[in-house]
């Protein structure tokens, strides 16, 4: 991959940014209470549909809305494979337009009807990864269908197909993976210059790159940069020549080919308007002549989509309007590149020694002259076959990625509580420790809150809190001239550090002093609690996406009977990208922290060390790591160098193990399996996680994993199983 500027083009666009018009458009039609992230559009002359995505029930999946009904969106349909945060549309293919998604708990493609919204076949192309932005092109050459998914600084090209000598089944063919310099939040695609647009999470740059049938790894260019960070990308497909629609907050702007600034529109109807997953629906309809451009949209009045007319965009910027457009439209002469003379598993090319035989540029996961034989990256890791296009067939006990992790089943799973969870902390009993107890957070606006469960999962208490992320637990903090425990999180709804009281019996009630500021302007996100083995002090630590780390001490003020935090360091934490997951170890002063798209940090926790470097534990493209880090636990041992770091990587669904110790040496990955005999499920889209190895649940991602399950027993002779947290 080569990522080239081009000054030029930037140039242009922020001249004609300060000099184009800028107009109110209203939104015409919306529906709340869902939490939406991208939509999508169904062409009918009669029904058009709005597809949205639902990323915040557990079931998740889409939602279908007529868009043809005045000023209401209609809902149709509720397909519910899982959370889904992605959905594009494919018209034409095999004779049928599609619904495409893929759900975050298994991370398979599924299509659907779109006629009907029923799923067509069985899931397809199981693509493990954290993926966050989908969009669909047609080459204009041969009017073949692909698809691009944008993951973490990586991009996966897909064929979309009728199956070849399948009753004319829908496949999905990869055709290539390559890096980006950003994980994409947004994409496009003009069909006249046949480019694909995206974007990352706050920034302003949108990047291009060429759309073409080829195996050939694409240059990423910067095209621009709009004024401020951009939140949705989409395509108008005009007579002449396409029109980049531009989201950025609550407004969008509109661009020509060359990134000149054609004017913008700011959407009204409620105060603190964000729009994101941009869409254009662009033949007419009875209530919009002009078409409609389509949204997710999140305001004071909630989260869910939203739509306004076209009309006035283009009588008032002077846009080519084209009502006539039509996604199924084939080339006059379509001439697929994809051919039989290799297998139907390539691309076809001239070869330059014969032009009579093609030569082969085998799609991902074939190989051989014509592309007739299959190949596996890893070659499955030694602990498999290859029987499909990197598809693997495992040996027992090994699975994920070519079959490179370790497969657990979890012993026991808590009761279900809230709608989206975090990361959880086990408090170990003064009394007995079969009576601890497993505190998880739901962090969602619907039960916001934490959880207290006993060692089977039973719920024992939900109490309150605002939005709650991460969670901790404080042992014998000195309270008033007693010892007392505290769980500690950070609460995203007011940016504040939210600190309960722990009873003998394992239960949380409010403390004076228990809400504590954090500064002006900052948004709270991962935290983690540190005491100092040389001065005794407590400290809690608090981070923003921006991966600005707050060190607070902890103390009880006698005057005011209450608990009191000072600010006592701020510092950077990893390269900058964003943060989150986050533990300490205490026995050699040391905050361990995770920045998700990049690398698990090591530095020093007390208030005085140099935080202007840290220490590398893992990083991707080590060969063990895969993006994002998450949670971030340590398993104490019998000394300070034993013991194990543990972290959760959210884009496979999987654990990786490192020695406490310096250099941190890698020991395996792990993943969860469902343990039918239990009727438990897998761990999927892992995020928080802590453990424990002093004989109660031992680990716990909401599920209670046992470590006897997880390490060898060489290793598990390490644990300090005896650990007392009080000590």
């Amino acid at each position: 991959m080569r990522v080239t500027q081009f000054p030029a083009l930037l140039a242009v666009g922020h001249a004609l940014l300060g000099t184009a018009v800028s107009y109110d458009l209203p939104v015409a039609a919306r529906i709340d209470g869902l939490q939406s992230d991208f939509t999508a559009l169904i062409y009918n002359k009669t029904n058009p549909v709005l597809i949205g995505n639902d990323g915040g029930a557990a079931s998740g999946g889409f939602h279908a809305f007529a868009i043809n009904n005045g000023g209401n969106l209609t809902e149709t349909k509720h397909q519910t494979p899982g959370r889904t945060k992605l959905v594009a549309t494919a018209h034409g293919v095999g004779g049928r337009d599609l619904i495409i998604t893929i759900a975050q708990p298994d991370s398979f493609f599924r299509l659907y009807d779109a006629s009907t919204v029923e799923q067509v076949g069985e899931p397809l192309a199981r693509t493990l990864g954290d993926w966050s932005a989908l969009c669909v092109w047609r080459s204009k050459s041969s009017g073949d269908q692909y698809l691009y998914l944008f993951g973490k600084k990586q991009a996966v090209q897909f064929l979309l197909r009728t199956s070849h000598g399948s009753n004319g089944s829908i496949e999905i063919v990869e055709i290539q993976t390559f890096e980006t310099p950003l994980e994409a939040s947004s994409c496009a695609v003009s069909s006249s210059t046949q480019t694909v647009f995206f974007n990352g999470g706050d920034s302003p740059n949108i990047y291009i790159f060429n759309a073409t049938e080829s195996t050939q790894v694409p240059d990423i260019s910067i095209l621009g940069a709009a004024e401020t960070d951009v939140t949705g990308l989409s395509v108008y497909v005009g007579k002449k020549s396409d029109y980049l629609f531009v989201a950025q907050k609550e407004v969008i702007a509109f661009y020509d080919e060359s990134f000149g600034n054609l004017g913008s529109v700011t959407i009204t109807g409620d105060d603190d308007i964000e729009i994101e997953g941009l869409n254009v629906y662009q033949s007419e309809t009875k209530p919009y002549p002009a078409g409609a451009v389509t949204y997710a949209i999140e305001s004071d009045s909630g989260a869910g989509f939203g739509l306004s007319s076209l009309e006035g965009v283009f009588e008032n910027f002077d846009l080519d309007i084209n009502t006539a457009y039509d996604p199924r439209k084939l080339p006059r002469n379509p001439k697929s590149l994809v051919c039989s003379e290799c297998s139907s598993n390539g691309f076809c090319e001239k070869s330059t020694y014969s032009s009579e035989y093609p030569t082969c540029s085998c799609f991902a996961g074939f190989t051989g002259d014509t592309c007739g034989s299959f190949d596996c990256r890893d070659n499955c890791s030694g602990r498999g076959i290859c029987v499909g296009a990197n598809q693997c067939s495992c040996d027992e006990g090994w699975g994920g990625l070519y079959c490179a992790f370790k497969l657990v089943k979890p012993a026991a799973e808590t009761d279900a509580n809230g709608v989206d969870g975090d990361d959880p902390a086990i408090w170990i009993s003064p009394i007995n420790k079969t009576l601890s107890r497993i505190i998880t957070t739901t962090k969602s606006e619907v039960g916001s809150g934490l959880g207290v469960f006993d060692l089977t999962g039973k719920k024992i208490q939900t109490i309150t809190a605002a939005e709650p992320n991460n969670v901790d637990v404080i042992y014998n903090f000195p309270a008033g001239g007693k010892l007392i425990d505290l769980a500690y999180a950070a609460c995203r709804k007011d940016n504040t550090l939210c600190l309960f009281e722990i009873h003998q019996n394992g239960t949380l009630a409010t403390i004076s002093g228990g809400i504590q500021p954090t500064k002006e302007n900052y948004k709270v996100y991962g935290s983690c609690v540190y005491r100092s083995r040389i001065t005794g002090k407590q400290y809690l630590f608090v981070n923003a996406k921006t991966a600005e780390y707050l060190q607070f001490e902890l103390s009880w003020n006698d005057t005011s009977q209450a608990l009191q935090t000072a600010l006592v360091r701020t510092f950077t934490g990893g390269s900058g990208g964003q943060v989150e997951g986050c533990v300490s170890d205490e026995a050699n002063g040391w905050v361990i922290i995770g920045e998700e798209p990049r690398a698990l940090w090591r530095y020093g926790a007390e208030p005085n060390d140099d935080a202007s470097e840290g220490v590398i534990i893992a990083e991707l493209g080590d060969g063990h790591t895969h993006a994002d880090f998450e949670g971030v636990t340590l398993v104490e041992g019998t000394t300070a160098n034993d013991g194990f770091i543990l972290v959760s990587q959210q884009g496979v669904s999987a654990y990786n193990v490192y020695r406490r110790a310096a250099p941190h040496e890698y020991i395996e990955t792990f993943t969860t399996v469902d343990n039918i005999e239990k009727g438990i499920d897998a761990v999927t889209n892992t995020d928080g996680i802590t453990a424990v190895g002093s004989g109660t649940s031992d680990e716990a991602s909401f599920k209670l994993i046992s470590l006897g399950d997880i390490l060898s027993d060489d290793l598990l002779a390490e644990v300090d199983s005896d650990w007392d947290p009080r000590s």
